[in-house]
């Protein structure tokens, strides 16, 4: 469900996919999983990715929907419509519905990235949301991509404005040079 918090970043693409976007290969197709008004897919789009978007609210896909194509779809009473679909880059902020993780983390192409980044035990002590079910569990983002190899992970608070968070960039290992490690350059804040 999407989070009932107010909005942490309003217009502006999250500081943490900013951060890490330069993983994406150039072009590659990014899915913004509950897009909202499309704050990322515009983000990537002004980088030369085509951008999906998915969100329940025909509202905000209507607003999205400057940035690239947008469907909108209950991902969480209906059924998840990139069925057999890989994207370049996967991207979720500021949602979870558990029941659509292994898709989100199946949606991930071979040599693909998720950037995914929202709400973590401990948010209930200082906002919304507060519900458990809103909120990632220790470890819970490393073990749902334990077959994706994780570039960067963090699990704690952010001062402003105040919220726990989770976030990981993790990167589907292709085959493009079978035995040669991948050169994921680290980015300092």
């Amino acid at each position: 469900m999407k989070d009932a918090a107010p909005s942490h970043g309003g217009t502006q693409p999250s500081e943490w996919i900013v951060r890490w976007s330069h993983l994406l290969a150039p072009g590659a197709a990014v899915l913004d999983v509950a897009c909202g008004q499309g704050r990322h897919m515009r983000w990537f789009a002004a980088r030369g990715h085509e951008v999906t978007g998915v969100d329940r609210s025909a509202e905000a896909a209507g607003a999205a929907g400057a940035f690239g194509h947008v469907l909108t779809a209950d991902i969480e009473s209906g059924p998840w419509p990139f069925a057999g679909q890989a994207f370049g880059a996967v991207v979720v902020t500021n949602y979870l519905w558990r029941p659509r993780m292994a898709d989100i983390v199946a949606a991930v192409a071979p040599g693909g990235v998720l950037l995914y980044e929202t709400f973590a035990a401990g948010n209930e002590m200082v906002g919304k949301p507060s519900r458990p079910d809103f909120l990632l569990q220790p470890g819970e983002l490393l073990t749902a991509c334990k077959e994706l190899r994780v570039v960067a992970y963090e699990d704690g608070f952010l001062a402003e404005p105040p919220r726990f968070v989770q976030r990981i960039a993790a990167i589907r290992v292709g085959h493009a040079n079978p035995g040669q490690p991948a050169r994921h350059l680290l980015q300092a804040n």
